[in-house]
């Protein structure tokens, strides 16, 4: 296993790489992280084609369902996890005055870098099919094309916050997402469910 870096020298490439191939040893800490935001953005998507279909019984369709949120309430506790990990390693770097806070944190980009290679991995496969005609083959690569261009672009973004983050010129928070639908004690649907019954 090729070892990964600390999430003090973490680069987006490192990311790529990792949401492509699964390279490296995930062991704990950051790529932990990672790795279960990754893994449950996966099972996500697979979950969600399932709950498009229409020729299965609707408790089918309730069940997958019901595995999107649990999968969901992961990808987002994953994100947190990836965040708390990267503040930590810069808690020693002094912010200099006039820093920027970035609105969207570094797990969010992670997150959005793992779907991007989702999208590019499905789009990829459109690309190889044997089944349709030229017209989908070709319109299949132009968005390959542009998913490509958007992971790029998002890499760089990720890239210039951890620098800036590192020089203590920009910083992020943590921003807690409380999935309420996710809690009993919080879902209306759920706790009146209780009161009525």
């Amino acid at each position: 296993m090729v070892p990964l870096p600390a999430p003090a020298a973490l680069k987006s490439a490192d990311i790529v790489i990792f949401h492509d191939e699964g390279s490296g040893c995930a062991a704990g800490g950051l790529w932990q992280a990672i790795a279960a935001n990754h893994l449950h953005n996966g099972k996500l998507w697979e979950q969600e084609d399932l709950a498009r279909r229409r020729n299965v019984p609707d408790s089918d369709i309730a069940a997958n369902k019901r595995a999107i949120d649990a999968h969901n309430q992961k990808r987002n506790d994953a994100i947190e996890r990836i965040d708390e990990t990267l503040l930590e390693s810069f808690s020693a770097v002094a912010r200099k005055p006039g820093a920027r806070l970035n609105s969207e944190t570094a797990g969010a980009m992670i997150d959005r870098l793992s779907i991007l290679s989702l999208k590019i991995r499905a789009m990829r496969e459109q690309t190889q099919r044997t089944d349709v005609d030229a017209g989908h083959i070709e319109a299949c690569r132009q968005k390959l094309k542009t998913l490509g261009e958007q992971r790029q672009d998002l890499a760089s973004c990720l890239d210039r916050l951890l620098a800036e983050c590192a020089r203590g010129e920009g910083y992020f928070k943590v921003y807690r997402q409380y999935k309420m639908y996710n809690d009993p004690k919080l879902n209306p649907a759920i706790y009146g469910e209780k009161r009525r019954g």
